[in-house]
């Protein structure tokens, strides 16, 4: 029997991060956590090690793209797909060399969202 992978999804949205556990919840066998700040998410990121992270960029307390910077100094190699409204081509570029593998736009297509979430766990 393999081990649940587990995601963590990183929103200042409730009802977002609230919809997203839900669905993957119900459609998936993945272990869902959420956080609704930058430093709820570390500090999740310390306790449960994910195996991968959905990371919105624009957040209250520390942006997405200083969040990712810290999620890699704790675990380099765990994978931070950015999930945001915003599309900037600078910021887009800004996220990928601070270490994102993936920049989904909001709205999510939620398919999309569950194929790549699929193929990065297992690949």
């Amino acid at each position: 029997m393999r081990k649940k992978s587990k995601i963590l999804i990183v929103d200042d949205e409730i009802q977002l991060t609230t919809l997203f556990k839900f669905y993957l919840e119900e459609h998936t066998d993945y272990e869902i956590f959420t956080a609704n700040s930058g430093n709820a998410a570390l500090k999740l990121v310390e306790q449960h090690r994910p195996d991968l992270v959905l990371l919105d960029i624009i957040m209250p307390d520390m942006n997405g793209l200083e969040c990712l910077k810290r999620i890699k100094l704790i675990a380099p190699a765990l994978p931070v797909s950015m999930v945001t409204a915003i599309w900037e081509a600078e910021t887009e570029q800004r996220a990928m060399q601070a270490g994102a593998y993936d920049y989904v736009l909001k709205p999510v297509d939620i398919n999309y969202l569950k194929m790549a979430l699929q193929v990065k766990l297992f690949q």
